[in-house]
């Protein structure tokens, strides 16, 4: 018998056995959910995405007419932080329910060794009944490398019942390409690697990793659209190299990007351990280097928006809009220059950070300005669906910040990049690097300083709170550290 086979039998006892009888109230030996209609799920994914670089965040120059549709008939989160400053542990984190430090997971593995036999996001649907497919990169995956070979990179078989990659050329795509980064003479040849690289690309859309992976949803959503299915699609872009085809630069000629404010001695006040790993400093991108580095996210993030486009306009189509939650996010933030940093890691909220719309059959469009986490998805679309809300889970749900955006479901979001811990409250954003806090401490007021300024940890008016702050982590430290692995 094959794994679609089991999956089918699966979901056919679930359905005579479990929710055959709407509207009951049915203990899971978790918290108790409410039998609701079987929703579809369709988790859309971006890689490496800033929110201020979607126009229905308010950017300006960057227009991103696909999800900014969804995000007009769903809840956009204006206050959404990734667990983990960088793909791996936000990935492992948000897809096994725990924070990465519960899980030991701050690397690029697979989270399956921590958890055991306990099922992940996924896998929870899939063991409800669910066909459970990915395409592209969901858990963590090498990019650009592991789009070259069309690997499977750090996935979780158990958690699909099929799953799906989508090679493409990445950095040697045929077009006109440039290494922004350490080639500061210009006589460095385009490169792969983690690495600041612009491609002005050859062909059409389905030639790269990102237009594949789009196809191949669309096929999926019309193939299974009479069962309930869990689809993630993991889209690569704007995760460097910033490859596109090249009708997406118009919009964005290099000369005329703008760079985000230059402040002198703006690295005075941060600890060590808080300067980035990129920087413009150790990058050696000069200023047109960099207005490139702008044009070229831009043009990636305005290719992934259309094939979010064609997701959706699949399951419009399919008939399955109004029997389907979309969620769509990244994994974390990303610097395009502030305080000269450039991309992930940093724990300030360019970096820590992210969009996060969540469309659900029959609720109202809502603004929502609680801090929430992705750590939170799990249980609320668990919950959402009808589906058991394991206890061990270590998110919330927000759910009824759909119908209330009003409410808070917590007082602070919480991330770690490696280095160091966030606490993020409404007013306050406190990063501590150790924990015993001796690499440096920063505080920032971001009512009245939201670009992160200027650090008030060290002047005595802010020393009660720091104190609170201090407090506060170490118990949260103790918190996420009190599981059942």
């Amino acid at each position: 018998m094959t794994c679609y086979e089991q999956s089918r039998g699966e979901r056919f006892a679930y359905r005579i056995g479990v929710l055959a009888v709407v509207g009951m109230t049915i203990a899971w030996g978790g918290r108790l959910a409410a039998a609701t209609p079987r929703y579809n799920v369709l988790f859309i994914i971006s890689d490496d995405l800033t929110a201020t670089a979607l126009s229905c965040y308010g950017n300006q120059v960057c227009e991103t007419p696909n999800i900014d549709r969804l995000a007009a008939r769903g809840a956009r989160f204006t206050h959404a932080y990734c667990q983990g400053t960088y793909c791996g542990p936000s990935r492992a984190s948000f897809l096994s329910g725990y924070y990465p430090h519960a899980i030991r997971m701050l690397g690029y593995r697979t989270p399956r060794p921590a958890i055991g036999d306990r099922a992940t996001w996924p896998q929870h649907f899939k063991q409800a009944g669910y066909y459970s497919a990915r395409v592209s990169k969901i858990f963590h995956m090498g990019v650009p490398g592991g789009i070259e070979a069309g690997t499977d990179g750090e996935d979780d078989p158990v958690s699909w019942t099929e799953r799906f990659n989508s090679q493409g050329p990445e950095w040697k795509a045929p077009g006109d390409g440039e290494t922004l980064e350490g080639n500061p003479d210009g006589k460095k040849p385009v490169v792969g690697g983690n690495t600041f690289v612009v491609v002005e690309a050859d062909g059409d859309d389905l030639v790269h990793s990102d237009g594949k992976t789009a196809k191949k949803a669309c096929e999926l959503i019309a193939t299974h659209k009479d069962e309930p299915f869990f689809l993630a699609v993991g889209f690569v872009r704007p995760h460097v190299p910033f490859v596109s085809p090249r009708p997406y630069y118009e919009a964005f000629p290099y000369d005329e990007m703008a760079l985000p404010p230059k402040v002198d001695g703006d690295w005075n006040d941060i600890p060590k351990a808080g300067i980035n790993y990129k920087t413009s400093k150790n990058m050696q991108m000069d200023l047109r280097r960099q207005r490139k580095a702008v044009g070229g996210y831009y043009a990636a993030v305005t290719f992934m928006d259309a094939q979010v486009g064609n997701v959706l306009n699949a399951l419009e189509q399919a008939g399955l809009r109004e029997r389907t939650i979309v969620i769509f996010t990244s994994d974390h933030g990303y610097h395009l220059g502030e305080h000269d940093f450039w991309a992930k890691v940093s724990l300030h909220d360019e970096s820590a950070a992210v969009p996060l719309i969540i469309s659900v059959p029959g609720k109202k469009p809502v603004v929502c300005d609680s801090l929430v986490e992705l750590l939170d998805l799990y249980p609320s679309v668990a919950s959402l669906c009808g589906l058991e809300v394991p206890t061990r889970l270590q998110g919330k749900d927000i759910s009824p910040l759909l119908d209330d955006p009003q409410l808070e479901v917590r007082d602070a979001a919480f991330s770690v990049n490696g280095r160091g811990f966030l606490l993020r409250e409404k007013k306050w954003a406190y990063i501590q690097y150790g924990e015993d806090a001796r690499q440096g401490i920063e505080l920032f007021d971001m009512e009245n300083d939201p670009q992160q300024y200027t650090n008030l940890a060290q002047q005595e008016e802010h020393a009660a709170t720091v104190a609170r702050f201090r407090e506060k982590m170490a118990a949260k430290l103790a918190a996420v550290r009190d599981n059942d692995l």
